[in-house]
């Protein structure tokens, strides 16, 4: 099968866009499969969008179910010996890949702007954070240890050995299409697993650069694999990884929605699964808090990458004794920091949705609580004359259970702000949700923190603090957000089964 793909080097003209960059404009329109930069098996392209105007970047390959057991075939074949390879030739191998992601960092970052629309900084932040789960899991090679266990007899010794589970699958999305890949990817491929990557189709020249530097790197053939897919191929090729039985763990980061699908098109196989789902995540100013600390951390957590964040602010919850007072900052505050614009030049912090479909879910939201009486303290529309996908960063108070927007997870740069009284009260409305994500409190009462820390039902929590996500942590949810966890050294967890080994009639 493998020998039916054809390489395609320069088969589209070079854009004026990849023509800026360092990175070789050759290799961006075309999927990698087997070592191969490749067509679609179809010779079917789709085209990449640039959401701040709408306007083409580059057509990629519209591969499907076909190219993707390719793919996987590919990874199954380079796992038989890359599951071999020592630790420390695959902690060399991410180290030289990391060193090649920090060398076209700058590179990187435009690309990423180009198709997602966050600002350059914002970019930069995300290669660097993405960066740093290779460098991180380059580092954690050479401790993927077993155990030497107590056997309860003298005649025998037991233990365990950690090896690698085999073909990973990853889907990931377009709101961090560099971090979510290095994240999955740095886990596997140092416990010796291989992988196909099949990114958003929002984003995937992210993917497909980043994959470039890995062969660069030294990457074996089949040991990563990139298959790019339209939306209207995406079940097909997202049905092939969880049915499949030579992938033996798929990691997904989207809606929960769409992770009990994947979960259920796994089943048969009995995969192992790695699910970081949506949030909703409450973010509640107690009346001990510094409310400027409050204020700049809502501004982070409320706005970083437009609000489509996962783990973004989504419910805020602000003391009686502090509401007015918050309230009346965090405007001001978005006022002034925020300017929306073209992410590619320096002075726009802000730049548009991702897609029409994330527009018209604000637009509904906002309008339906507009019409059942909130109160719209800034914001609140659409800003075509910026571009099609702009939205006004927005407050929202006086919202009730009778409005859409009230247990939604907004995804977007929308912040709904409700009062509370006392601890109890504002715990019992922060829990009250299917997920458990992230969470966020601001309180200088040292008891407190402990009891709500305790008390949260959610993965993550931010105390006194607004940005959380760094490579040292376990990365995960509690309830429906999710199962497993990414980043940290927990994270290789995923990607490695545990075998018992018992020798017996040892002669002492």
């Amino acid at each position: 099968m493998l020998a039916r793909l054809i390489p395609i080097h320069g088969a589209f003209p070079k854009s004026s866009f990849y023509s800026s960059c360092r990175l070789m404009a050759n290799r961006q329109n075309l999927g990698l499969i087997d070592g191969q930069w490749v067509s679609a098996q179809s010779g079917k392209t789709f085209p990449v969008l640039n959401p701040v105007d709408s306007s083409p970047i580059e057509r990629v390959p519209d591969m499907d179910a076909t190219d993707t057991r390719l793919a996987i075939d590919a990874a199954a074949k380079s796992f038989k010996t890359f599951r071999k390879t020592l630790a420390k030739e695959r902690s060399e191998l991410l180290r030289s890949w990391y060193n090649l992601m920090v060398k076209h960092a700058e590179d990187l970052a435009k690309i990423l702007t180009q198709e997602n629309g966050k600002s350059l900084n914002e970019s930069r932040a995300e290669v660097k954070y993405g960066n740093s789960f290779i460098e991180w899991f380059a580092e954690e090679a050479r401790r993927i240890n077993g155990e030497i266990l107590q056997a309860p007899f003298k005649n025998r010794e037991l233990f365990l050995l950690r090896q690698p589970v085999g073909v990973a699958g990853f889907i990931t999305p377009w709101n961090f299409p560099h971090a979510m890949i290095t994240r999955k990817a740095g886990a596997a491929l140092v416990a010796g697993c291989t992988c196909v990557v099949k990114p958003s189709e929002d984003t995937p020249l992210t993917a497909l650069a980043i994959a470039q530097l890995a062969e660069e790197a030294g990457f074996p053939a089949g040991a990563i694999n990139v298959v790019t897919t339209s939306l209207e191929n995406s079940i097909g090729v997202g049905q092939e990884l969880c049915t499949n039985p030579k992938v033996r763990v798929l990691s997904f980061t989207g809606s929960t929605a769409v992770g009990k699908i994947l979960y259920k098109q796994c089943a048969p196989s009995m995969k192992r699964l790695n699910l970081e789902l949506g949030g909703n995540a409450p973010y509640i100013v107690f009346e001990s808090a510094n409310v400027d600390l409050a204020v700049n951390g809502a501004m982070s957590s409320k706005f970083r990458n437009t609000g489509q964040t996962c783990v973004s602010a989504n419910r805020f919850f602000v003391h009686s004794k502090l509401y007015d007072e918050f309230v009346s900052k965090f405007i001001t505050k978005i006022a002034s920091d925020i300017r929306l614009g073209d992410g590619s030049k320096e002075e726009n912090t802000h730049g548009p949705l991702i897609k029409e479909s994330q527009l018209k879910i604000i637009n509904s939201l906002v309008d339906d609580a507009r019409e059942k009486g909130a109160t719209i303290h800034c914001g609140g529309k659409h800003l075509p004359d910026i571009g099609p996908l702009f939205y006004a960063p927005t407050v929202i108070t006086d919202v009730t259970k009778e409005m859409e927007i009230y247990a939604r997870e907004i995804f977007g740069p929308v912040a709904v702000i409700h009062k509370f009284h006392d601890e109890e009260e504002v715990l019992q409305k922060a829990n009250d949700t299917p997920v458990g994500l992230a969470g966020y409190f601001y309180s200088n009462d040292i008891s407190q923190i402990f009891r709500v820390a305790r008390d949260l039902e959610v993965g993550m929590i931010g105390i006194n603090e607004g940005l959380i996500s760094c490579t040292e942590a376990a990365f995960g949810g509690v309830k429906e957000s999710g199962i497993g966890r990414e980043g940290s050294s927990h994270g290789i967890d995923e990607y490695v089964d545990i075998k018992y080994v018992c020798i017996g009639n040892i002669q002492h």
